[in-house]
């Protein structure tokens, strides 16, 4: 059986600590390959590699680094669909929604190419008396990336092309169950010219995040996850002196109000709800229609779509939805469509008699399950599914389906559809959610903007990739000058003042 080690000093290392975990291929069930777990003294040996790499790369000039990044780019274009296989074979996700992962997180590198431009800093002549000051935009060292199972290229392209824009080391500890990609990433990295040791990956369990959130060299954590991890990362980062962004849980809502378009609304569902079988931090999980006549008519649309959904293996390329990504990921959904219908909702699609396809019948699949009637005070509303599972709370106005929303304790990201423009700006503006989607279901920003949630959805001050990502990244230091002008004068004693 094939094990999946580390990347370290541009090459891949195996596992020497003697622990390490089977990594399944969630369509047939079975156990391909393995992973080695890292050690304390490996975690190190990664972190020892990129410090010692820092001072050269931040000191190389932004655009040469820049051009490392674009023949990246270039490498991870030809060669979208060997990644996209290989995140199919360990996710379960279908090849086209594995590509569309890569797309965007190429979108990220194609930005942090042009990151030279945001890393310049500010000037100001004459503040005081022949007194000028600038500032400089200057990196933080080594920082590392704790990244989630559901997009194993995409999430961490959201934080290493930016972080090594600006002149970091990186450490990358990607999720144990779908680890491979991380190794091709670095492998294309080294072909494109990165220095050794800039970029490094670490597989990886608690060991590893923890030595990483201790470790006095890593300067900065970046993590994607759920919420109750993202709080330790964030809580013990933070009280190891390091900066935390820790994005955490989900439960994202579409408001569908009377004068929506219904079968616009319908079809953003399917993909939003069901896409990568509900396993998106951004899938719209609840759909919030306006009066029990939009409810009808929107199920009515609804059912005969989920029916038709096409679910099987990513090597059926027609398939619509894959697997989700473990045997516990699926009992888990199964109890809660159980919980669901216990406490008084109407499961009207029902995804748990769900029979795979002939060869894959020990998959991990778990059919589109459609909930009706659904209440806030149901688990289901209150708790991440993480699967594909749409529940619909019935509201009587707009005013109460914004209160629904501002009742949850995440707000990463919401939807609403409308034909008025006054309720889409008024929307807009008060509701109290990171990413707000008008017409739109999922509404991740391009990587010119910056991705964040609100709330138990995001710890932390910093948003990833676009400006906020350069932020975080950079720490920065403005220089006040003064050249001798042959004029002496008197020492002072009171708070200068630079008039």
């Amino acid at each position: 059986m094939t094990e999946i080690g580390h990347y370290i000093d541009n090459a891949r290392v195996a596992g020497t600590s003697g622990r390490s975990q089977p990594v399944f291929n969630p369509a047939i069930g079975q156990s391909e390959k393995s992973v080695a777990l890292a050690s304390v003294e490996e975690v190190n040996a990664a972190v020892a590699s990129a410090n010692a790499a820092w001072s050269n790369w931040a000191s190389t000039p932004a655009l040469r680094r820049a051009r490392i990044l674009d023949r990246f780019k270039m490498i991870l274009w030809e060669r979208a669909d060997q990644l996209a296989e290989v995140i199919s074979s360990e996710h379960g996700k279908t090849h086209d929604d594995a590509l569309g992962e890569v797309t965007r997180g190429l979108e990220v590198v194609e930005f942090a190419v042009g990151a030279p431009n945001l890393l310049k800093g500010e000037i100001t002549e004459n503040v005081g008396t022949n007194v000028d000051s600038h500032s400089l935009r200057q990196p933080l060292g080594v920082v590392a990336g704790i990244t989630p199972f559901n997009f194993p290229c995409m999430v961490p392209m959201w934080m290493f092309p930016v972080a090594l824009a600006c002149g970091n080391t990186f450490v990358l500890k990607p999720s144990e169950r779908d680890p491979s990609a991380s190794l091709l990433i670095a492998e294309w990295l080294t072909e494109a010219g990165l220095p050794e040791g800039v970029f490094n990956v670490v597989q990886g369990d608690k060991l590893a995040v923890d030595t990483l959130l201790e470790h006095p060299d890593v300067k900065a954590i970046s993590f994607v996850g759920s919420t109750p991890i993202a709080k330790y990362i964030y809580e013990t980062g933070t009280k190891n002196g390091k900066r935390v962004q820790a994005l955490g849980g989900a439960k994202n809502h579409m408001v569908i109000l009377p004068d929506a378009d219904l079968d616009m609304a319908a079809n953003a569902l399917m993909g939003a709800a069901y896409g990568s079988a509900g396993e998106r931090c951004m899938a719209i999980s609840v759909a919030v229609p306006v009066t029990d006549k939009v409810a009808d008519a929107l199920v009515e649309k609804l059912v005969p779509k989920i029916e038709a959904l096409k679910v099987g293996p990513a090597a059926d390329r027609a398939s619509d939805m894959g697997p989700v990504v473990t045997k516990a990921a699926q009992e888990k959904i199964l109890g809660y469509i159980d919980k669901g219908e216990a406490e008084g909702a109407k499961v009207v699609v029902d995804g748990r008699g769900f029979k795979a396809p002939q060869g894959y019948e020990d998959g991990y699949f778990v059919g589109p399950t459609l909930i009706d009637d659904v209440t806030p005070d149901m688990t289901i509303w209150k708790e991440e599914i993480f699967g594909p599972v749409l529940s619909i709370v019935r509201r009587n106005s707009y005013a109460d389906a914004v209160d629904l929303v501002h009742a949850h304790e995440y707000a990463n990201g919401v939807a609403i559809f409308t034909r008025d423009g006054d309720a889409a700006r008024n929307f807009g503006h008060e509701i109290e959610v990171g990413m707000v989607g008008i017409n739109v279901p999922i509404p991740v920003p391009m990587a010119f903007h910056s991705f964040g949630g609100w709330k138990q959805s995001l710890f932390g001050d910093h948003h990833m990739h676009g400006p906020e990502g350069i932020r975080f990244y950079t720490r920065l230091k403005t220089i006040t000058t003064r050249w001798p002008t042959g004029v002496r004068s008197d020492p002072e004693f009171v708070m200068p003042t630079m008039g």
